[in-house]
């Protein structure tokens, strides 16, 4: 059954009668839940790729010749919140499918050419029956760095994927509604959103609700979020995911981000720029309260990390780094890409945190995967029901009280000057860590350095103070042809004043 043709099912089923007012949204999220369950006991029926010719032979330069007209966009004269809409073709050759909730109605937002704007050799397409093409996705707006202009704040486009940003932050990271067999030996499954309900919002709320109805060939869903825009953008998601055959790993929460190289790059391209990353480390806070910091990497081959945990307290992908002299790009804008974070408003249970790490040659592809997995496995005919909140932000989350790393810097150990110097094979790592507890200890606090190896062994480990009352980590590696998990953090009076610091060196990194 296509999109079209699953909208037109269900407003038979009398989705255009009124509801009440108060009961609207509930209501329509509830046939969103029954269509879903309805869609995974059957077989899978990809959609229809039916778009007119010119847009399916649509390039690059001619889908972004193609403007929505911001004068037309939806809600703008009776709420603060404003929705715009993305054309179908190019990249995006299956449309989803709109609808507007409002008053306890549901209404299909259909395709009129009179959304756009059709610029340049774009203009064209006006020659061609365009009619039916539908939308490849939706962006929304809000004021939140000024009460004159309403900021983009979050756009759905593509599969699965939604980004999020907040006050004076450029988008970076994406977000995925679910991540099926990443990185596994059945290759990765991409679920989408074929149709969407968004609620119109009132002239005085905060927030937009919309709802969505994801389907694979694994699995179908139904999701609603619940967006908040401001200084951390936020997204409450409540999901039903239904199995229609058994599903080897699920993803839950999955964020999406890039790292081509960092400080602690062992290889660095010929580039004016120090760094170029969207995150530069996985930060997870478990369930028995430790906070963990792993700085990313970008491999020399496909490397899945786990980290088993009972009842998460959450875990995100940040970008640390906020200073633009760190990156030195005033295209990119690396420096204002957000960090975001998930948290779970239902306890997950036992699972893993994953981390997946790509290789990637340049910035324009996205190697970074982060995503919760639970031990309990889904298999068909089961549903599980996910509940959780994921936001965007420039510093740490408020818990986090700890000293953070850093920096992390790794290079020879080999002694300057000396041509045979008994230490040259012996690697040499520097973290250094501030802010937090650290602020409240004096400069003469003695500190002691927790720290492990895992099928391996620390030289000289130190603890040195730092000019600004930070404190740095120093050890070095003995040469070793296997892998070294490291953790470190550091202690004061049996209690630990800094997150771990994890890191993995790989000899042939």
């Amino acid at each position: 059954m296509g999109c079209r043709t699953a909208a037109k099912w269900m407003l038979s089923l009398g989705w255009l009668l009124a509801l009440p007012a108060s009961a609207s949204e509930d209501a329509v999220f509830q046939q969103v839940l029954e269509r879903a369950k309805q869609l995974a006991a059957s077989p899978y029926q990809a959609p229809e790729a039916n778009l007119p010719e010119a847009l399916q032979a649509l390039n690059y330069d001619g889908y972004r010749q193609i403007r929505f007209n911001p004068e037309r966009a939806y809600w703008r004269d009776e709420s603060p919140f404003s929705l715009q809409l993305f054309h179908s073709g190019f990249l995006f050759q299956t449309p989803v499918t709109l609808n507007l909730v409002e008053a306890g109605e549901v209404t299909p937002l259909d395709f009129t050419t009179d959304d756009f704007r059709y610029d340049g050799e774009a203009n064209a397409l006006l020659e061609h029956d365009l009619s039916g093409s539908g939308h490849a996705g939706f962006r929304l707006h809000y004021p939140i760095n000024n009460s004159d202009y309403a900021d983009e704040f979050a756009v759905f486009l593509g599969a699965s994927y939604f980004r999020l940003v907040g006050q004076h932050q450029a988008y970076g990271l994406s977000t995925r509604g679910l991540a099926i067999n990443t990185a596994s030996s059945q290759g990765e499954e991409f679920p989408a959103f074929r149709e969407f309900w968004l609620v119109t919002p009132d002239n005085d709320t905060e927030s937009v609700t919309l709802m969505a109805l994801m389907d694979s060939p694994s699995l179908s869903g139904a999701y609603r979020f619940t967006l908040t825009p401001g200084e951390q953008t936020e997204a409450e998601v409540e999901a039903e995911i239904f199995a229609r055959s058994d599903v080897e790993k699920v993803g839950i929460a999955p964020l999406t981000s890039m790292f081509t190289y960092g400080e602690a790059s062992a290889q660095r391209p010929d580039d004016f720029r120090p760094q170029v990353h969207d995150s530069d480390g996985l930060l997870m806070h478990t369930g028995s309260g430790e906070w963990i910091w792993r700085p990313l990497s970008n491999p020399t081959a496909v490397r899945v990390s786990s980290f088993a945990d009972d009842a998460p307290q959450g875990f995100g992908l940040m970008q640390r780094e906020r200073d633009f002299d760190r990156y030195l790009d005033l295209e990119a804008n690396y420096h204002r890409r957000p960090s975001q974070w998930v948290e779970p408003l239902e306890a997950w249970g036992q699972g893993r945190v994953e981390l997946v790490e790509i290789p990637t040659p340049d910035e324009t592809h996205d190697n970074i995967v982060a995503y919760w997995v639970s031990d309990d496995t889904l298999s068909a005919g089961e549903s599980q029901h996910l509940h959780y909140r994921t936001y965007t932000l420039n510093e740490q989350p408020e818990e986090h009280t700890l000293g953070q790393v850093i920096r992390t810097r790794q290079g020879t150990a080999a002694v300057p000057g000396q041509t045979n110097s008994s230490s040259a094979n012996q690697r040499q790592f520097v973290v250094d860590f501030a802010g937090g507890e650290l602020d409240n200890l004096a400069s003469e606090a003695e500190l002691a350095l927790d720290i492990s190896v895992l099928n391996g062994e620390a030289l000289l480990p130190q603890v040195k103070v730092l000019p600004d009352n930070g404190r740095r980590a120093t050890f070095r590696l003995p040469p070793s042809s296997q892998p070294n998990d490291i953790r470190l953090r550091l202690m004061h009076d049996g209690e630990p004043v800094t997150e771990t610091w994890n890191y993995v060196w790989y000899p042939d990194a």
